[in-house]
């Protein structure tokens, strides 16, 4: 018996790394998964059926219950198609978990308009799409009196979170993705559907193509054997949990894991404030701004 047992799971993305070990991990635990991934390398260039086709084999070679779809999410329509695919497929769709995304850093003085907008399309815009589609179907079975346990499941980053060089694309489309979280967690509660985010520490094709993460993460796992501390695998678990029933009351929240340990972010929040009682001359501000505390560049959240 698995804590999803009778579900049925969407993952995009799911062809390599972070989705594919999402889509064994929700299979492992009893749920019906439709498998998409467009098959583009790690820049989004190019088609390849193989890697769905392989996760897809692997989920039904352990007595799991998969079906593909090679759709890119960040087409409306053909999002739209994704998640029929699990209602025409299965009769329902109880889980989506948008992961799918590809990298193009530059630094912003020499990112062109087509990075950024390639970018921006397959993680915030696909992201929007198959969560558009989800909702939609969560909402006219909802009042249709069906009852509905809804989950959606957004990737973000800590690029997103905390900003880092040469990602302004990809750090944009992330910390949007936060933000769409948090207000699908207040749209869709009514509906008993909760939004919630991770935002993973772990080796992947787009992390092994940034040096500071390369460097941090190395290439392959330790050769000794010993816990991989970044292991896709390791945020896996958590996603299956966020998809369960057990979940119910946890919405509009962005979790990270790192190894063995599980962190909760904690969204904008007001800092300290100086109040003069009166519209501030620039001369005022400048005597007393640092009384804030200390303004200088935040440090990176890890």
């Amino acid at each position: 018996m698995g804590v999803l047992d009778g579900k049925v799971a969407i993952v995009t993305g799911a062809g390599r790394g972070l989705g594919r070990a999402h889509a064994l991990a929700l299979a492992a635990e009893g749920a019906k998964v439709v498998v998409n991934d467009l098959g583009g390398e790690a820049d989004g260039v190019g088609e390849s059926h193989s890697p769905a086709d392989q996760v897809v084999k692997e989920i039904k070679d352990a007595g799991g219950e998969a079906v593909i779809n090679y759709n890119s999410v960040t087409g409306y329509q053909a999002a739209k198609e994704i998640i029929d695919t699990a209602i025409n497929t299965f009769g329902k769709l109880d889980i989506l978990v948008n992961n799918a995304g590809f990298l193009r850093d530059r630094m912003v003085f020499k990112m062109g308009e087509e990075e950024w907008d390639a970018v921006i399309a397959v993680h915030l815009k696909g992201t929007f799409n198959c969560g558009r589609w989800a909702c939609l179907y969560f909402y006219e079975q909802s009042k249709a009196g069906n009852p509905i346990n809804g989950r959606l499941i957004n990737t973000v980053s800590h690029a997103g979170l905390g900003g880092n060089a040469s990602q302004g694309n990809y750090g944009a489309a992330k910390g949007g993705i936060a933000s769409l979280t948090m207000v699908w967690g207040r749209e869709m509660a009514k509906y008993n559907v909760t939004a919630n985010a991770v935002a993973p520490m772990a080796r992947s094709r787009m992390t092994l193509g940034a040096p500071m993460t390369l460097q941090m993460m190395g290439e392959k796992p330790p050769e000794d054997g010993s816990f991989d501390t970044f292991a896709p695998e390791n945020l896996s678990p958590l996603v299956a949990y966020l998809a369960s029933d057990a979940a119910q009351d946890i919405t509009g929240r962005v979790f990270t894991v790192f190894g063995g340990k599980v962190q909760v972010f904690i969204p904008w929040t007001p800092g300290n404030f100086i109040d003069i009682g009166k519209r501030w001359t620039v001369k005022e501000l400048g005597e007393r701004i640092r009384e804030l505390g200390d303004l200088s560049m935040p440090p990176f959240p890890m």
